[in-house]
């Protein structure tokens, strides 16, 4: 039996606000549409609205592409509706998938994980677009150490629904006792850890830390990469 780490993709291994600010800013300018740092700021807190709702089962991912494109064009001043947002968030979507960009020390701790740790397997469990995960995953050299890659939009259901981590266990072919998510989110990572009943770990804690670990269930924390190294070293010799 295989020490299987699944890992959030986001703020956990990649620098999604990187990409995202790049390839927003790219696209719209292609568009004829003005950028800033206003315009990025205000995209970013409104898509992660859109996603949260997401993983309630609230709205559709269509719907959340349609919407935060259809919203960035009435900030930036274009409510003509030449604009087809869905082509748009296409558009953007590519252009983040060539546009990767490795959280300070990500592919050193990957490297020292698959190294360290006996039978060390390591997977991505992310909520997103395919291609822009694979993409972003293959820019950076990440994919060298990668054994397998889970993403929601193949999956047709997202984190936290327990069904999203089911298939991820039916796919390793072994037992949840095998299996620990790392990831940044209480509301996916932490709460589909939880549903689950797999180990977690809540990497780059922010905020109560004692109220969320009760709340989620969350087993361990860490806020460096030398820290989460430890940390599953530590699980992988006690579980």
């Amino acid at each position: 039996m295989h020490h299987n780490f699944l890992f959030d993709l986001d703020q956990t291994l990649l620098d999604f606000h990187a990409s995202e600010h790049k390839a927003l800013g790219i696209v719209l300018r292609e568009n004829g549409l003005p950028f800033s740092e206003e315009i990025y700021q205000s995209f970013k807190t409104y898509n992660k609205a859109l996603w949260l709702e997401l993983e309630k089962g609230t709205i559709s991912r269509t719907e959340l592409f349609q919407r935060r494109f259809r919203d960035i064009f009435r900030r930036c001043g274009d409510d003509s509706e030449r604009l087809d947002p869905l082509k748009v968030n296409d558009a953007f979507i590519r252009t983040m998938s060539v546009n990767g960009v490795l959280m300070d020390g990500a592919l050193e701790f990957v490297r020292r994980l698959r190294e360290g740790i006996e039978d060390a397997r390591i997977y991505i469990a992310s909520n997103g677009a395919t291609i822009n995960a694979k993409g972003r995953i293959a820019s950076t050299g990440l994919d060298r150490y990668i054994d397998g890659l889970f993403v929601s939009e193949d999956m047709g259901v997202a984190k936290p629904a327990a069904e999203f981590f089911d298939i991820c266990l039916e796919k390793i072919g072994e037992p949840k006792e095998s299996c620990i998510m790392i990831g940044d989110s209480l509301s996916s990572d932490m709460l589909g850890a939880k549903n689950a009943s797999l180990a977690s770990v809540w990497f780059m804690p922010a905020g109560d830390m004692e109220e969320a670990v009760s709340a989620y269930g969350i087993d361990y924390t860490a806020s460096s990469f030398d820290e989460l190294y430890e940390v599953l070293l530590e699980w992988s010799v006690w579980r």
